[in-house]
């Protein structure tokens, strides 16, 4: 064997094998290989007093994929290290090069963005070395998580009985929590409003009553409004008649945030639904026994398009459409936290339409391919252009304004049909003549309280807040809801926008942290987290320091939380313990939920719970690296736990449960 590669999805594999040829062998480590160990103080795998120096195990379920790796790896001239294009990929890659005992130094990692034979055979033409800063920002993030994780989740757990605890996850539902609080505690305010309608040559011209001489109008019961109607009844003039062309730019193309909240509002796909497909239009769809990537690499915060795209996208619409409907390049501006690591999410090839494709693919994968393409291509096309013409009418000083648009250009309106381009018609005005209202119209209002949170909305704040990173949204939005934090669902029956609103145990657990470790679980210390840890990647903070500070700051809470924090009683059954009188009580173990006297360990009577429904299956909010079907974790028929592959029986992937977890990433 000349040429060994190793990449992180076995779906990659094959493709890749093809495009490199005879010379290469294309394997998959399945993803991660190993993680922190559960060993050393306070089972975190993290030396403390060597500079958090981190120990390292390979998963149980690796063993057979690194030892078959290595002996692959004894054998090949050259080996390369193609995982994913982010941080993340890079730390496998450089625990991979540890196993396998190579130079980190050595120019022996290889980086693309779309899975394609020009791109990947480019990547093979400029392997460099692996990026430690990368590497290093990676494991700082992994050993916070860690701490985090286990530390906060055992005092929750021993205290509050909650599941566990995140360094991102609770933020999120603070987040929820405060929402909640404002919805509770807000007051709704009464107003009016006064609307004038007036027929203009069969067109109906709908107004606003905004202003009194001069001053914006606020109306707060029925008597001002009806003022407002009485004093309007005659002819109105015309104060102000404005004609103008009003451009409408298209959006930048998809980052991963916006894909998840669009995909969201407008195809209905929760955010693990649109993650799913992503990944498999990244790692390809075969096409003519041919298999390519449809879209680049979908963990991205770079709305940056790259200059070879951008040539033949313009090329492509001048053929299709006309000159006039080609756009200028945007960019976009560069938010103060983001990463600009790679591209933004669009097709690989712009002559591959969606319809050409459809038959290929699924209606999910249609869908979600449809709307990147398309938003991709509309970004450089022109702006729409409006006739924009907006009206005030008047009289005794009190203005209505009115406005109407119809569609001029259309721009990229042409080809992206995800936005509403009707026209509102208001026809020709004469500022010179009088006009009658045919109806004025007072109207009852209240304020409403703030949203309650929708996936789209939620993941929003996070993004703008500068909280967790793209690759992360999806499994903080499974996470909080698994943990009984939150429910998701629909307001009403009739609505179908699902939201998040807390739970009791929810309340209680944001409240305990709140209470407790305010310093560390809020929206500016994890943001600057975030800053911190991109700083690390770009070789400008150590990293050590960086931990130390943490550790110096979270300690103290933690030892205070653990003395001052209350205890929740534990949860009576109501029953007496037939050994020695004392209550039963609700108890839970490795396990699960059982029955025990609280007069334990004196008395050591327990038994199993006598309810045997089936338990729901827990998303997990992994990946099956053998099929790309979500992971869930359900209880075998010996009444353990084990985290699985949902398509089985077709898929047979099992993930041996780890003991004791920490809230990666969440």
């Amino acid at each position: 064997m000349k040429n060994l590669v190793i990449v992180e999805s076995p779906s990659k594999s094959k493709t890749i094998e093809k495009y490199l040829g005879k010379d290469f062998k294309v394997v998959s480590s399945k993803g991660h290989i190993r993680d922190l160990a559960t060993r050393g103080k306070d089972g975190l795998g993290v030396d403390f007093e060597n500079d958090f120096a981190a120990t390292y195990v390979i998963s149980k379920e690796k063993r057979d994929t690194v030892k078959d790796l290595k002996a692959k790896a004894e054998n090949a001239d050259k080996i390369y290290l193609a995982t994913d294009p982010d941080r993340e990929g890079e730390a496998i890659s450089w625990h991979l090069a540890d196993e396998l005992g190579l130079d980190v130094s050595e120019s022996n990692r290889v980086v693309f963005n779309e899975i394609t034979k020009d791109a990947v055979l480019k990547a093979f033409e400029n392997p460099r070395p692996l990026d430690m800063d990368l590497v290093k920002s990676q494991e700082t993030r992994r050993i916070l998580d860690r701490i985090i994780g286990f530390k906060l989740s055992k005092l929750l757990q021993s205290k509050i009985r909650s599941k566990s605890a995140g360094r991102v996850q609770s933020v999120a539902l603070k987040l929820v929590v405060d929402r909640e609080r404002e919805i509770e505690a807000f007051i709704p305010e009464e107003y009016w409003n006064v609307k004038a309608f007036f027929d203009n040559e069969g067109v109906e011209i709908e107004t606003l009553a905004e202003r009194y001489k001069n001053k914006k109008l606020k109306l707060t019961n029925e008597k001002e409004a009806m003022a407002v109607v009485d004093a309007t009844k005659g002819p109105f003039d015309i104060k102000k008649l404005e004609k103008k062309d009003r451009k409408k730019q298209s959006k930048l193309p998809f980052i991963t945030s916006t894909l998840q909240q669009e995909a969201s509002t407008k195809l209905g796909f929760q955010s693990k639904r649109t993650m799913r497909i992503a990944q498999k239009l990244y790692e390809g769809i075969t096409i003519d026994k041919e298999t390519e990537g449809l879209i680049t690499y979908m963990r991205t915060d770079s709305t940056r398009l790259s200059d070879t795209f951008v040539k033949q996208t313009k090329a492509y619409i001048i053929e299709n459409y006309g000159k006039q409907y080609v756009g200028t390049y945007r960019a976009g501006k560069k938010a103060e936290n983001t990463q600009d690591a790679h591209e933004a999410i669009r097709p690989t090839n712009i002559n591959r339409t969606p319809e050409s494709v459809k038959d290929v693919l699924s209606a999910d994968e249609y869908k979600l391919y449809h709307f990147i393409y398309y938003r991709a291509l509309a970004s450089l096309m022109a702006p729409a252009v409006y006739d924009a013409v907006s009206v005030v009418f008047t009289q005794n000083d009190y203005d209505f304004n009115g406005s109407g648009q119809t569609l001029k250009f259309d721009g990229y309106l042409k080809v992206y049909s995800y936005e509403d381009s009707s026209d509102k018609i208001i026809g020709a005005l004469d500022e010179t003549k009088q006009y009658n209202a045919k109806k004025i119209e007072p109207t009852q209002h209240f304020t409403q309280p703030p949203a309650r949170y929708t996936e789209a909305r939620l993941i929003k704040e996070l993004e703008e807040e500068g909280i967790g990173r793209p690759s992360t949204y999806s499994m903080i939005m499974d996470t909080i809801v698994a943990r009984g934090y939150v429910s998701f669902g629909a307001v009403s029956e009739t609505s179908r926008n699902k939201v998040f609103k807390p739970t009791e145990q929810g309340f209680l657990t944001n409240d305990s942290l709140q209470a407790n470790f305010e310093n560390i679980i809020n929206v500016n210390y994890t943001a600057a987290m975030e800053s911190r840890l991109d700083k690390i990647a770009e070789g400008d903070v150590d990293s050590v320091q960086s931990l130390r500070d943490f550790v110096d700051l979270f300690y103290p809470l933690l030892e205070a939380a653990d003395k001052n924090m209350e205890k929740l009683p534990p949860e009576m059954v109501g029953e007496v313990c037939p050994d020695c009188g004392g209550d039963l009580v609700y108890r839970t173990g490795r396990y699960g939920k059982f029955i025990a006297c609280n007069n334990f360990p004196e008395c050591r009577y327990n038994r199993p719970l006598e309810e045997n429904k089936k338990e729901e299956p827990e998303p997990t909010g992994e990946i099956c690296p053998e099929c790309g079907h979500d992971l869930i974790k359900r209880k075998n028929r010996y009444g353990t736990y084990f985290t699985g592959c949902s398509n089985f029986p077709k898929c047979r992937y099992i993930k041996k449960e780890v003991k004791q977890k920490d809230e990666a990433n969440s």
